[in-house]
This record gives structure tokens, sequence and C-alpha cells, in this order.
């Protein structure tokens, strides 16, 4: 596969930024190379403490998308659980709008619902699970592993320094019940419509999280999705998401 790391000016946040881009590569010296179409493209989303490099440098990602017309788009959003912040950048619109937007206009990627793919880990999973829900006109599937899905739970209950920087990023925390940054909510609106994206839900057992997808996945199950859960030992840590996404771009690939 080729490799690129693209630097460019985000008119939405208003400074430099930075995507790892992954594309499927052909051999065009051969008699009978192929291709000219658009590829299908996932965007790969970090974790709270890591950034557009992680997973390249944690996961064997490059070798489980090859050979299987699949752009990975890996961009950077800090700590910002991919929301317009209440106190910083508009890091929803960023990679709701802007990252396609740069990705496609640079590279062959596939603008079609059913070409279109979102995963991550943790903070990740909670981006991935918002744009298909958000988007789901766009976002033919996404895929959490080990995510912050049920962020009442997760906004809650923590020591001053978390609750303050929650309370930068989504301004009250109390008022996240029912809100558009609220996934049990929009999926809920989501399960009434004729748009439902595939969700693919994974959690370690031995993970902080594990009852926080625990309430996610009762909820999800009574709405109607296809909906795959997968559970196994295991902790919040690489060893466990690398094995994971293998699944997932295996998962992709069912119709």
């Amino acid at each position: 596969m080729i490799f690129t790391t693209v630097h460019f000016h985000s008119f939405v946040l208003g400074v430099g930024s930075v995507l790892n881009v992954l594309l499927p590569q052909h051999d065009r010296m051969a008699e009978k190379a192929t291709t000219d179409h658009p590829y299908r493209t996932l965007y790969l989303l970090h974790g709270l403490s890591d950034d557009h490099t992680a997973w390249q440098r944690y996961t064997s990602i490059e070798r489980y998308a090859e050979g299987r017309n699949l752009a990975v788009v890996m961009p950077a959003v800090q700590r910002s659980f991919y929301t317009d912040m209440a106190h910083g950048g508009k890091f929803w619109t960023y990679i709701s709008e802007e990252v396609p937007l740069v990705a496609r206009e640079l590279f062959s990627l596939s603008g079609k619902r059913e070409d279109t793919f979102a995963a991550g880990l943790s903070m990740g999973g909670y981006g991935a699970f918002k744009l298909a829900l958000r988007c789901p006109e766009r976002f033919a599937a996404a895929a959490s592993l080990s995510g912050v899905l049920n962020l009442n739970e997760a906004a809650a209950g923590r020591d001053p320094a978390w609750h303050e920087e929650m309370s930068n990023i989504f301004g009250d925390p109390t008022r996240l019940k029912g809100s558009t940054e609220d996934l049990l909510a929009l999926a809920e609106k989501v399960s009434r419509t004729a748009c439902k994206p595939r969700l693919y839900q994974c959690c370690g057992t031995e993970d902080f999280l594990y009852e926080n997808n625990q309430s996610f996945r009762k909820h999800i199950q009574q709405l109607g999705f296809a909906h795959t859960y997968e559970e196994s030992p295991g902790d919040h840590e690489w060893g466990y998401w690398d094995q994971q996404i293998q699944k997932v771009v295996d998962w992709l690939d069912v119709k």
C-alpha cells in the first residue's frame, strides 16, 4: 500500500492540520493493470491520549487493509471527543465535513454511502458511532473498539479534573442526555428511519469501559440495528485492539 502524510491548513480549526492516509497500490506496469474506480474508505479514529500516528505505530492496519481496495484515513483531533467544543476547536465539523472533503479532493476516494465507513478505539469508538448515527446517509457501517459509548455515564462521577475537561468539551455535562452528542438518543432517532448503518461493537471483559459498553449494547439491541457484538478477555490496550481491527476490516467486507 501507499502511505502518505498530508499537511494542510484547516479552515474549520484555523490552524495547520495533518492526516495519515493508506491507499491501495496497483502495479501500473503490469499488462492488465487496474483500476480507476474510487476506493472504499475507512476513517480510522484515535483515542483520547493518541494522535493520527497511533494506529500505524501500534497495530498492523496496513497489512490488514492490503488487497481490499480500501483506503484508510487517520486524522488527529486532540482530546476533543470529535465535538465542536464549548471551549476549543470545532472538531465535529472538522471530522464530519472538512476531513472527507480534503481527502476526496486529494485522493481517488468514493463518496458513496456503501463505500464509506468509520472505526475507532475508546474516544474514537465514540467518534465513529457518532459519525454513523449523525450522518447515516453517508456512512454504511461503523465499528467501536472499547468505545466510550454511554457518554452520560462517562461524563459523571469522575474527579474534578475530568469534570473540568468534560465541561470544556461539552459545556454543562448534565445536559448531554438527549443531545446530539448522546449516542443513545441518536440511535433511537436513527432507528425510526430506513437508513440504519451496520454497527460493530467490541470490548474486553477486563476493560474499565466494559460496563459502559454493556449499557449501550442493551440499548441498541432493542432498536433494530444490524448490530454485531463481541467480547473476550482483554484490557484497554493495543494488543486487544490490534486483534480486533483485523476482525473489523474482515467484517466490513461482509455484505
